[in-house]
Order: C-alpha cells, then structure tokens, then sequence
C-alpha cells in the first residue's frame, strides 16, 4: 500500500485542498519548469498519448487533471470534435485558456472547473479519456478512477500517463538521487512555491505504479488492461477499456 502524500505537512487543509493551493501557485511558471524538469522528453510521451487516442477515432475526449491543457491541445490532432479539459485549479486552467486563445481552438476545447472525483457530466459521455501527470494527485484514487469508469463509454479507451519509478539499475538509482536532489532544488530555484516541487518526486514514488495500478484499474472494472514503460521506466502509459 502507498503511503499518503501531501505538500505541506503543517498544513491542517486535506490533499485536495492542498494541491488545488500549490497548482495555483505554481501555474504561470508549470509549462516551462516541466520542460525544464523532463528534459523536454514530456512532449514526447504525451505524443504517445495523442497517437493512442487518435487510433480509436474518438468523436468526444475528456481530458482530466488537464493543467494548463498541454495534452487537450495536442488531443485536436484527432479526429475528437469536442475535448473537454477538466481541473480542479482555476489558476492552472486560466493559463490554459490563454494558449487555447491563441491558438483559436475554442471551438474545440472547453475549460472546467471541476473536481476529478465528482465529473459533472452524465454516465457514458466520452469516447475517449485522458490523465497526464494527475492520478497521483487525487486524494481518493479509486474513488476518481470510479468516476472516470461511469463517463466513459462503453468500448472507451482510457489512457493514463504518469510518473514511475524504475526497477532496472543503474536508472534506478538515477531517478532516485534526481527525484530527491536535482528535481527539488530546479523547484526551489525557480518557482514561487518552494515546496511543490519536493512533493511532486515524493507523491511520484509513493504511486502504486506498474501492475500495482493494473491491479485497481481491474478492481474498478476496466478490462484489456496494458501499461507500457517509458524512457527506462521513468514514466509509464496505461491503457484500459470500458
């Protein structure tokens, strides 16, 4: 079992409330502290993503824990005529809704304020749906899976992408002097936030990745369930059906 992550130790507020403060904080400078962080290889794996996705020809996507929509954007690659991204953190959505803006795709990606673990949309809405870099942060993991099983279609494609922890040496230990080393001293250096970055390598450890979350994924009731190591298993892909 994982042990519970949250950002600030002192803090009385529960996880949720926690990372909703922390992505606020944190959101005018996320995009380019990720390229800064992955060495850009983000870009890569979430065009992994959008090529999954694409594969199943998907009329309607939500993407979850969207951010500042970097994954929503490159979903209107496919053959998607509505991607809805949703987060619970009005501030990383603002910045979203800039890019979406410029890049004059309104018509396509619609920003919602919303909790994972409570979608404010009805049973078997979408074709397809995504999470980059967000399961981790829900503080009821099988409750948010549970809610993405409801929207989902049935035949719908689920994709995660998602931090994990290689099991090979020598990457193993690697990412491990990164994620406790580099990774929070880049976030200290450079963000407003001077105890963000430290939790998201810790909560990126604590996740039950691997067949740890095939396993959940198979509790909640998803089927055809693969996960696909990335970049010698510093993150992984998960895909599951409905």
């Amino acid at each position: 079992m994982s042990k519970k992550v949250t950002p600030y130790k002192n803090s009385d507020q529960g996880k949720k409330e926690q990372v909703t403060q922390m992505f606020d904080t944190i959101s005018k400078e996320y995009d380019n502290l990720n390229r800064v962080i992955s060495f850009g290889i983000d870009i890569k794996w979430r065009n992994k993503v959008v090529d999954i996705v694409g594969n199943t020809n998907p009329t309607t996507i939500l993407d979850i824990a969207t951010g500042t929509g970097d994954l929503a954007i490159n979903l209107t690659k496919t053959t998607a005529t509505k991607i809805v991204g949703l987060d619970i953190s009005d501030g990383m959505l603002e910045v979203g809704r800039t890019k979406i803006n410029k890049l004059q795709l309104n018509n396509k990606i619609e920003m919602v304020l919303a909790d994972s673990e409570e979608i404010p949309f009805e049973d078997n809405s979408f074709d397809a749906i995504t999470v980059a870099f967000g399961v981790r942060n829900f503080e009821h993991l099988e409750k948010g899976l549970t809610e993405i099983y409801r929207v989902l279609k049935p035949g719908g494609t689920f994709v995660v992408l998602e931090t994990s922890v290689p099991t090979k040496t020598p990457y193993k230990q690697g990412y491990q002097f990164y994620s406790s080393k580099i990774l929070p001293t880049i976030g200290r250096l450079f963000s407003k936030d001077k105890v963000a970055y430290k939790y998201l390598s810790d909560s990126a450890a604590s996740f039950p990745y691997g067949e740890a979350f095939n396993n959940i994924l198979q509790k909640i009731g998803f089927i055809d369930i693969e996960n696909k190591p990335q970049t010698f298993g510093v993150a992984t892909i998960y895909l599951a059906k409905k």
